[in-house]
Parts: C-alpha cells; sequence; structure tokens
C-alpha cells in the first residue's frame, strides 16, 4: 500500500506554503513544491475552465464517449485517474513516509471533484482572512499596484468552489483558519496533526524554515521573510487596502461572499466590513488606482470575448488585450 494523500485545499495567499513545510517538517510526510497534477486529469471530462488550441469541449465529448466504450464507464476513468495519480504520488514520496502531501492552490476550483476521487485522502481546507489574501496579491504579485480584475479565479471562483467543497463534507475533512495557526498556541497544530494521524511535534513550528521544498512553484516571498510563526502578516492588509477606492472594492467582495459563506470560514462579514471601514484613509495612491480602474474596466468586455471564443490561446489573448 502506498503513501496517503494529504491535500492542502486554500486559494492563493492564504499561508498554505508555511503549513506544507511545517507539516513536511513531521517525521513520515513527504511533498514537493506544487504538483498540479490532477489538474489535466480532472479538466479532461469538464467542457469549461480550459482555453487550448484544440477545442476542448469536443475533447471532453472524445473522452466521454471512449469511456463509454470500456466495461466500468466514466467510473473506470475516475478509477484508472486516481491510480495514475497515486503511482506519480508514490514516486515522489520517501522512502518510510506514510503520507505524500499534495498543496496546489489552483486544486480549489475541483476541491470537490478531488474528494470524491481519492475516498482514502486526508484533506485540510485553510482559510484565511479575504482581506488578507486581497492585500498579499496586490504586494506580491502587483508592486503594490490596484487592479479591479485582478486573480478572478482564485477570489471570485476558487474560493466559493472551496467554501462549497468543504460545506458538502464537513466530516472528512479538517478547517482552520491561517490566523489560528499562526497565533502564540501550539492547540491549532495539535488538533490539525491529530486528525492527520501524525504525532505532533512542537520543535518543528521552529525548524520549518529548513524544510527545502523542490520545485520553482510556491511563495516567493514568505519562506524567505519568515523563519518562525509570527502574526504579524494577519494585519498587514491595513497598510495596503488603504484608500477609498481599495475599501469600496473590498467592501463589495465581501458582500459578494456574503455572511453564510465567510462563516463557513470562521469569518464575520460585519466584523471584517467593520474592520476595514475603521482603518484611516489615504489618498496617495488614489490617482493610479482611478487610472487603472478605468483601463481595466475599459479592456474587460475584449477580455471576457476572447476567453469565450475559445480562439487561440493565451498568446493571442494577451496580444488582444496589449499585455
Amino acid at each position: 500500500m502506498g503513501a496517503t494523500p494529504i491535500f492542502l485545499f486554500s486559494v492563493s495567499r492564504s499561508g498554505s506554503t508555511l503549513v506544507q513545510r511545517i507539516l513536511a517538517a513531521h517525521e513520515g510526510v513527504s511533498t514537493v513544491s506544487e504538483p498540479w497534477i490532477l489538474l489535466p486529469l480532472i479538466y479532461a471530462t469538464r467542457p469549461e475552465g480550459v482555453l487550448a488550441e484544440y477545442v476542448h469541449p469536443l475533447m471532453v465529448d472524445a473522452i466521454t464517449d471512449f469511456c463509454a466504450e470500456m466495461p466500468g464507464g466514466p467510473a473506470e476513468y475516475r478509477e484508472e485517474a486516481h491510480n495514475f495519480a497515486m503511482r506519480l504520488y508514490d514516486k515522489a514520496t520517501e522512502p518510510n513516509s506514510r503520507y505524500f502531501l499534495d498543496k496546489s492552490p489552483p486544486y480549489c476550483l475541483i476541491a470537490e471533484d478531488i474528494m470524491q476521487l481519492f475516498p482514502e485522502g486526508k484533506f485540510v481546507f485553510l482559510w484565511r482572512n479575504p482581506l488578507s489574501i486581497i492585500s498579499s496579491m496586490i504586494e506580491t504579485w502587483l508592486g503594490g499596484h490596484w487592479h479591479p480584475t485582478m486573480y478572478r479565479s482564485d477570489l471570485f471562483s476558487g474560493l466559493p468552489r472551496l467554501i462549497a467543497a468543504y460545506d458538502a463534507n464537513p466530516s472528512r475533512a479538517h478547517s482552520v483558519c491561517f490566523e489560528n495557526l499562526v497565533a502564540d498556541d501550539d492547540d491549532q497544530w495539535k488538533q490539525l496533526t491529530r486528525y492527520l494521524g501524525i504525532e505532533f511535534d512542537p520543535r518543528t513550528l521552529e525548524t520549518f524554515s529548513s524544510v527545502e521544498l523542490r520545485g520553482r512553484m510556491g511563495d516567493p516571498t514568505g519562506t524567505k521573510h519568515y523563519t518562525r510563526l509570527s502574526a504579524d502578516p494577519a494585519q498587514k492588509w491595513r497598510r495596503t487596502l488603504n484608500n477609498p477606492i481599495r475599501k469600496a472594492w473590498c467592501r463589495r467582495y465581501l458582500r459578494f461572499l456574503g455572511q453564510d459563506r465567510l462563516a463557513v470560514m470562521g469569518y464575520s462579514l460585519d466584523g471584517l466590513i467593520a474592520d476595514l471601514d475603521a482603518q484611516p484613509s489615504d489618498t496617495m495612491s488614489l490617482g493610479g488606482d482611478f487610472g487603472r480602474m478605468v483601463v481595466d474596466l475599459a479592456k474587460e468586455p475584449l477580455r471576457v470575448r476572447a476567453q469565450q471564443s475559445g480562439l487561440g490561446g493565451p498568446n493571442i489573448i494577451r496580444a488582444l488585450l496589449g499585455a
């Protein structure tokens, strides 16, 4: 029997690399930076969500027809996809390890599919204050510049799907907030490792910085700046989301998520909005944000049409958008 797969689900910029390193510091847990190997296996039977040189929905039809000719039908495809992934995980698992940890942020789009595909899996849902996620995206990937159409896949598709996946399967998963993990209390880590069946080692909260994650993917900033647990990142959003435009956009995004979905994550809609409103506003970046908002919104109809057309590939879309 191979290693048990652990899936760490979150949207990007939720602190998942820190959690991955601490879990990997425990004996018996293998991991690599970010595998992403389940995306093509699952999207091969999804007619939407893929932009390719070929006509993806037709490929899905072809695979569906092919699966219908197998003795077990579509269920046999899923079984073989599971077995293929498990063989790959086993090849990347160190000798004597009991677990392989797959932390791939795009899995937020397919979390429920993965839970169905791996009945033997362990599933950790990592939540973070959405304001911190937005702030981290701006600072890490956009050079401090806010864009109203930024990272829609994570924010407007990924997070709602992730919440729905957990809400449908709470008895099979463990849910935890990033802010609680970095607090000065190891009880949350004990609960997490107990769910995973791993003996908690408090030394991992200090030695995780020595864990090397092989691969090019992962957090480009936190792994360099934080060598010990710190609650500081939980407050950094206050310096980034500090002008009226950014605050208004964030207020609308929080209302898009809504009270019920935020409650599943462990947050309060009213509390987050009150915290956002309580922050002093700064107008220094207001002009630049307004200009980017006008440009982004002007490009958005073209962006949508290009994606819906399915013509060409990413390079064509970049050319159309002037990127």
